[in-house]
């Protein structure tokens, strides 16, 4: 889960700035369900702030938690039993529905927050809505960076969230908080337009990443500056697995459109082109 090489265009007319109380703001015990790259780059800063975090993953990453101060379980059962004020998914879109499925809900000790930071959001809310206990509350959230965009701090840089079903304010608040503090932009946005806006820009420049890779594009000694644009998003774009990329195109419901309309305006472009050639090499026919 690195961060997407284009931004999400946000406008003022498409979404609602909202910045979550900080005066309720209190240290939390985050149980992260999934330690991969993204999830141990958020959790050094979680750490940072003071927050306590258990962690449990299918890999073991006993040693590396050693090393953060993270306790780790290797049972998924005995990770619930933790007494966790959030638990912070942060599963592959691909696996998200078979790891939210086998949790063990009947070993929570109390009503959890259960956040995810995944880069589709309807997906996730509907799995969570579906599976999760109705006491249980749920805040979807995407933050628009990783550990390279993110690497020298958050100042400045998107985080998205929905507050799907929200009961206990103070546990919320004091999660969206870890962001704030960090001076991220706080953008509250609903799931749906969320996936809408993505999958014109996160999609769509992957898209556009993985062709320039199929094509096996490179630095040349005369690239001009935009052909350099397009092969550090190459580069960029190449980071990131062949499953987020499926997982972009598969869960969100407007990606499959985006594919459509860029294809549909390849064949313009080319069309117009073949127009322009003919034209080029019959004159008479284009002066008549």
């Amino acid at each position: 889960h690195l961060s997407p090489p284009v931004s999400l265009c946000l406008s003022a007319s498409l979404c609602t700035m909202s910045t979550p109380s900080s005066s309720s703001a209190r240290s939390l015990k985050i149980g992260v369900v999934g330690l991969g790259p993204f999830a141990q780059f958020l959790s050094k800063t979680i750490l940072k702030q003071g927050h306590a975090i258990t962690a449990t993953s299918r890999t073991d990453y006993s040693h590396i938690c050693s090393h953060l101060d993270i306790s780790f379980y290797r049972d998924m059962g005995e990770f619930f039993e933790a007494d966790n004020d959030v638990i912070l998914i942060c599963t592959s879109i691909l696996s998200l529905a078979d790891v939210v499925k086998s949790m063990p809900f009947h070993r929570l000790k109390r009503p959890t927050l259960f956040v995810d930071v995944l880069s589709i959001k309807e997906h996730p809310r509907e799995v969570l809505l579906q599976v999760l206990p109705p006491e249980s509350d749920v805040l979807c959230t995407h933050p628009m960076f990783g550990p390279q965009s993110g690497r020298d701090g958050w100042e400045g840089l998107t985080f998205v969230y929905d507050r799907v079903r929200i009961r206990e304010e103070a546990v919320c608040s004091s999660f969206l908080h870890i962001f704030e503090s960090e001076g991220c932009k706080m953008l509250e946005l609903s799931c749906e337009e969320h996936d809408k806006l993505a999958a014109r820009s996160q999609f769509l420049s992957h898209t556009i990443g993985r062709i320039l890779s199929e094509m096996e594009i490179g630095s040349t000694s005369i690239d001009t500056k935009n052909f350099q644009t397009l092969v550090k998003l190459k580069d960029s774009t190449m980071e990131d697995s062949f499953d987020l990329f499926s997982g972009l195109f598969i869960y969100n419901r407007f990606a499959q459109q985006e594919m459509m309309n860029l294809e549909v305006a390849f064949g313009k472009v080319k069309q117009k082109l073949v127009d322009r050639m003919n034209e080029e090499s019959n004159p008479s026919v284009s002066n008549q």
